[in-house]
């Protein structure tokens, strides 16, 4: 709208402006704040919200939960902690609410692995309980000390009541109800815990196949491979594969052909294979490397080693331990590898 003066000759330029736009151009930073008992009621509509749409899940019984994605089609899944992931309210206090359960429900999954529902489900309760009791007056610092109280007498009896599970049939009957009654993924499982024991490392990945299989890794496996392809030396593949070979660790980058000159002679003294994980090994000692093996036919391999920064050290550590190995770290490494290197009699796969 255009007002014009006829005195002056100004002209006064209004825009026009929705009422909602208004509010935020004014109240563009403000806080709604509820206390008392209206917040309580509000966060408890939250927490009842989200456990409403959990505990559907519960137990090898429970039923499935189909949750829309931004991209791709749905998700049907039957797992607690994705289920309450999966939820955002409209209602910023109600959502301050399933935020907590959230959060009970990743601790429970980040410690335990399984029983996210059963952690919902029991957060609402509490949450219930003591909203009620804070609004009849209660101490809330009190309060806490009570829950705190049961939870540790309610463990100590969880503890007195459960026993070790040791055989396999009893493995197959645990993963059988995790896979929600599926009888062969639960064997399959039971299979996988008798291969690598107690302290193994089963990973599950989508397959291609139509069958279920198991795959056992003797010894150990990291996502690196040989740095140039002239190293391969099976006529199967582009694999390279050596036997009861020397292995070379370091932490450091290998930047001249003098640092590793001890270990190739002493690889080519006892006539076996070298293995070489290092950060990185630059373009002067690799051609160095790959002329040795294509001239001479030194049977050597260099891998970069896997992971980054303090991860990566670590990683080698891991290689070391698994393999007998030594670590050569800072100090120079002219004089660690003159000192010589230790025998491994395994069988390497690249």
């Amino acid at each position: 709208a255009v007002v014009s003066t006829q005195s002056t000759g100004l002209s006064v330029m209004f825009r026009r402006v929705t009422l909602p736009a208004a509010k935020q151009c004014v109240r563009g930073l403000a806080k709604d704040l509820k206390f008392g008992n209206d917040a309580r009621a509000e966060m408890l509509k939250g927490v009842n919200l989200l456990a409403d749409a959990v505990s559907v899940t519960l137990g090898p019984k429970g039923k499935n939960v189909i949750i829309e994605q931004s991209f791709g089609g749905p998700k049907i899944t039957k797992d607690g902690v994705t289920v309450a992931k999966a939820i955002d309210l409209e209602c910023k206090l109600q959502n301050t609410g399933a935020r907590l359960v959230q959060d009970v429900a990743n601790n429970t999954n980040e410690q335990a692995g399984d029983g996210t529902t059963t952690a919902t489900v029991l957060a609402r309760s509490i949450a219930t309980d003591g909203f009620a009791a804070v609004s009849k007056g209660a101490n809330p610092i009190q309060v806490r000390k009570g829950i705190m109280l049961a939870v540790d007498a309610a463990v100590c009896e969880l503890k007195a009541m459960s026993r070790p599970v040791s055989t396999s049939e009893e493995i197959a009957q645990v993963a059988t109800i995790s896979a929600n009654g599926d009888m062969d993924i639960g064997v399959l499982i039971s299979k996988a815990m008798q291969k690598v024991g107690k302290n193994g490392v089963v990973t599950v990945k989508d397959g291609k196949t139509l069958s279920d299989e198991l795959e056992v890794i003797e010894g150990m496996k990291f996502d690196r491979g040989y740095i140039s392809p002239y190293f391969i030396n099976s006529p199967k593949g582009q694999k390279v594969e050596y036997q009861d070979c020397l292995i070379l660790c370091t932490q450091k980058k290998i930047s001249s052909v003098q640092a590793i000159v001890p270990a190739l002679e002493l690889a080519n003294q006892v006539r076996k294979p070298l293995l070489i994980i290092a950060e990185d090994v630059e373009s002067e000692p690799l051609g160095a490397l790959v002329l040795n093996r294509l001239k001479i036919g030194l049977q050597i391999a260099a891998v970069k080693a896997p992971g980054f920064g303090d991860n990566r050290k670590n990683q080698i550590r891991d290689i070391a331990t698994a393999t007998g190995a030594t670590v050569f770290g800072e100090e120079g490494e002219r004089e660690v590898l003159s000192a010589g290197l230790r025998l491994i009699a395994r069988t390497v796969h690249h």
